[in-house]
């Protein structure tokens, strides 16, 4: 009738996630001296974990999938540290770099630097620097192997301004980080969700943090990619290959306790603690005049087109997509994925290859004066196609999803859903891969994708355009 010390951590770490914690008592490291002139506050992880029902492979068993691959994501069900001191001065690199910074403009505090692809068949991540230090502390609360710097590309934090005031500024930000769930002798298994965002609320000295939220967003069914190197014994294969799902995680989210505050030392026998002090006991709580400000929406915006630029092309929903072509008479750019075309999970090792083309300026011109642009998730589709409400979109749907045959696929479309035109990500992915004997360039290819649906579609768009005109 007795527990070891290693079965009861798993259970403490649950228990302390739902007991109410007083702010800032913590027991005093004798080879971590307090720092009194700083403000503190406590963080708080809280951590759903992934529901591997949504993973695709789940629909096969996981048939072809080593039970011990995925030991690191099963084993993974609470925050490494549910609770965490931090320095208000640390979050120092959340500050505008300049004061007459508009709002929504945004700038990078870990910059989007590589353009290699790093290699995957690792498990520790390197030293972190140190912009990338705090954002390395905060992040490790839920699994201590995180990487700051993705493999793939669109990489780093960057942030924008929601709103100024005298004392204080509210900035939006969004991190692409990912995290190595095995160690030796698995192999890796990687853990990559869309994107980190949130909003912290701090004094223009950063002395004083009054608010701070991260978490990963959760609204869309499929937020997280996952890749697994493993080996291909059957086919007397010995070197590792990857392979790659998707899933959904319900909560992954970082809290302050509290805002920052002075803290002095108490004794009580044996134990040596920290309290807030009376004065900043009495911190001042009254609202704060914002004397300019921008919504949430517009700044996670700015923050997207800034990770991604080939969001300066609107993409809409598919049905409404269809709608708007059918308007102004044009074909629709509709691109069919797993994932979220504005993830840092949709396109794998692609991802970099989607930023260079669909972010290109000639790319940009076509598509926003010749174009209708779209993504859609399959899932989605197929939840389309199975409404029986509308037969119309049933019908669209069905469309898209006849021309699906790979991870990522760009159709191009009439307005009654009828496709001219389609590339795979895979088909533009190989051609980059050869850009390297400087035959041709992955944008060209896109280019000429585009404009051959163009001349394809020519007959039926002008017919229509022409028919319009007689009834007029």
């Amino acid at each position: 009738m007795y527990i070891n010390l290693e079965e009861f951590k798993p259970d403490a770490k649950k228990l302390i996630a739902v007991t109410s914690i007083s702010i800032l008592e913590e027991e005093v490291s004798q080879s971590s001296p307090l720092d009194l002139s700083e403000e503190k506050f406590s963080m708080m992880a809280r951590f759903q974990p992934l529901l591997r029902e949504t993973m695709s492979k789940s629909n096969n068993g996981f048939l072809g999938v080593s039970h011990l691959t995925l030991s690191g994501l099963r084993n993974w069900t609470v925050p490494d540290e549910v609770l965490r001191l931090f320095s208000a001065r640390q979050f120092f690199i959340f500050l505008p770099p300049k004061e007459e910074l508009e709002l929504g403009e945004p700038w990078w505090i870990i910059p989007n630097e590589l353009e290699e692809h790093l290699p995957s068949n690792r498990f520790y991540p390197p030293r972190s620097s140190r912009r990338e230090d705090l954002i390395y502390k905060l992040l490790s609360m839920f699994h201590p192997r995180l990487f700051v710097k993705t493999r793939f590309g669109p990489r780093g934090t960057v942030a924008c301004l929601m709103a100024t005031s005298d004392l204080y500024y509210a900035v939006a930000f969004r991190i692409h980080a990912e995290f190595q769930l095995n160690e030796p002798p698995l192999l890796p298994f990687w853990f990559s969700p869309g994107q980190f965002t949130g909003r912290i609320i701090l004094s223009k000295d950063s002395s004083h943090v009054r608010d701070f939220k991260l978490f990963v967003p959760n609204h869309k069914p499929l937020n997280v990619e996952m890749e697994w190197l493993y080996q291909d014994e059957e086919n007397g294969n010995s070197s590792s290959e990857l392979d790659v799902d998707i899933g959904y995680l319900p909560q992954m989210e970082l809290e302050s306790w509290g805002p920052s505050v002075l803290t002095e030392i108490h004794k009580k026998g044996k134990i040596t603690y920290r309290r807030p002090c009376d004065q900043s006991s009495q911190l001042v709580s009254e609202d704060i005049v914002w004397q300019q400000e921008i919504s949430w929406e517009k700044a996670a915006w700015q923050l997207g087109v800034a990770m991604y630029p080939f969001l300066k092309v609107t993409y809409l929903p598919p049905i409404k997509a269809f709608e708007q072509a059918r308007t102004e008479n044009k074909l629709v750019h509709s691109i069919v994925l797993w994932g979220s075309l504005d993830d840092q999970s949709c396109f794998g090792p692609g991802q970099g290859l989607r930023d260079i083309v669909l972010g290109n300026s000639l790319i940009l011109t076509l598509l926003k004066n010749s174009f209708i642009s779209s993504w859609s998730q399959v899932h989605e589709l197929h939840e389309i196609q199975n409404n029986q409400d509308n037969e119309s979109h049933q019908k669209l749907a069905e469309l898209l999803l006849e021309k699906y045959d790979s991870p990522v696929k760009m159709l191009l479309c009439l307005p009654n859903g009828t496709v001219v035109h389609d590339l795979s990500a895979d088909d533009l992915y190989q051609v980059s891969e050869e850009r390297s004997s400087g035959l041709v360039h992955p944008v060209m290819v896109y280019k000429q994708f585009l404009q051959e649906g163009l001349f394809r579609a020519r007959p039926f768009l002008h017919r229509k355009a022409g028919s319009s005109c007689e009834r007029n």
